[in-house]
């Protein structure tokens, strides 16, 4: 009754995709018995020392205060959610899902953990470590874009089925992957938690790679928020308004090469002389306020 009740519970927490991919005969043979031990399809305890590690597995960072904390809750409470295997040959299994209750389980002290127990070939089981992986809540937006990638590469899927796999919109899919195209120290960033999904997708926009890592540096050090650094994004992107050169512009002959210097002293500020190959330019003069400009002034009109 105990295992029956988990099971329930089990269904219900996954998504629609997932759940139908659990349920499917190719990778739930429930009659079958692989030379010995226990059945496909049949729940059982067992040894934590016959269980290999799965070489698919897509998540390698594991906190290990909270494997502590888990490990502490299993020696009282028990592994309440049994991790899925699948069945190798005679009384030898390997993980599928499942890999930090696993280790918990052993750092508890546990020689015994109750599992599910399938049968599925290296495909099927790369797919469904991947997606039930992906419904971890725990799991950070690195590491779902990398599941994502993996599903499409690696079991030949479109992001439309991947889509219909997952039960989640493609877009949100879509979304995920474009992460995999921020430079390294933004993934590192968004997968440590420094910076939020909002702040990544703003600065995919960035094509200015040198840009982008110092908006991320003002993020972290001035607690930016998404709508600062979306901001900030346009401010970049705005095209400046400047004028075309309408002529060419020619060294200045050596009469005139003196003038902007005499200029300057006169009114007491920086002038620039412009002339093209025609002989046809301008003299500009610079001025930081209205007295200055006053001034100016009332030099050229005595």
């Amino acid at each position: 009754m105990w295992l029956m009740t988990n099971s329930k519970h089990k269904k219900k927490a996954l998504g629609r995709g997932l759940d139908a991919i659990l349920s499917s005969p190719e990778t739930d043979i429930t009659s079958t018995d692989i030379s010995g031990g226990f059945v496909a399809g049949a729940i059982a305890e067992i040894a934590i020392s016959k269980i290999e590690v799965n070489p698919f597995q897509p998540r390698t960072d594991f906190d290990q205060m909270e494997l502590r904390e888990l490990a502490d809750s299993i020696k009282v409470q028990g592994v309440i959610q049994p991790v899925t295997v699948r069945k190798l040959g005679f009384d030898k299994y390997q993980l599928i899902a499942g890999e930090r209750r696993l280790r918990a389980s052993q750092m508890a002290g546990l020689d015994q953990i109750p599992a599910f127990i399938r049968v599925a070939n290296d495909e099927q089981m790369l797919e469904l470590a991947l997606i039930e992986n992906i419904h971890r809540k725990d799991l950070n937006a690195i590491e779902v874009a990398i599941s994502y990638k993996r599903l499409i590469e690696e079991c030949n899927l479109t992001q439309e089925k991947l889509s219909s796999r997952l039960g989640r919109n493609r877009s949100t899919i879509t979304n995920y992957l474009r992460l995999l195209k921020l430079p390294p120290k933004v993934q590192i960033a968004l997968r440590d938690e420094l910076i939020t999904m909002g702040h990544a997708r703003a600065l995919i926009t960035v094509e200015d790679g040198v840009y982008q890592e110092r908006l991320l540096d003002r993020i972290i050090d001035e607690d930016l928020s998404v709508r600062q650094i979306e901001q900030l994004v346009r401010e970049k992107e705005r095209p400046t308004s400047k004028k075309p050169e309408t002529a060419v512009i020619t060294d200045i002959p050596m009469k005139y090469q003196e003038t902007p210097n005499a200029l300057s002293r006169k009114f007491g500020t920086k002038v620039r002389l412009r002339r093209n190959n025609k002989g046809a330019g301008s003299i500009v003069i610079k001025f930081n306020s209205d007295d200055e400009l006053d001034h100016i002034i009332s030099i050229i009109q005595d």
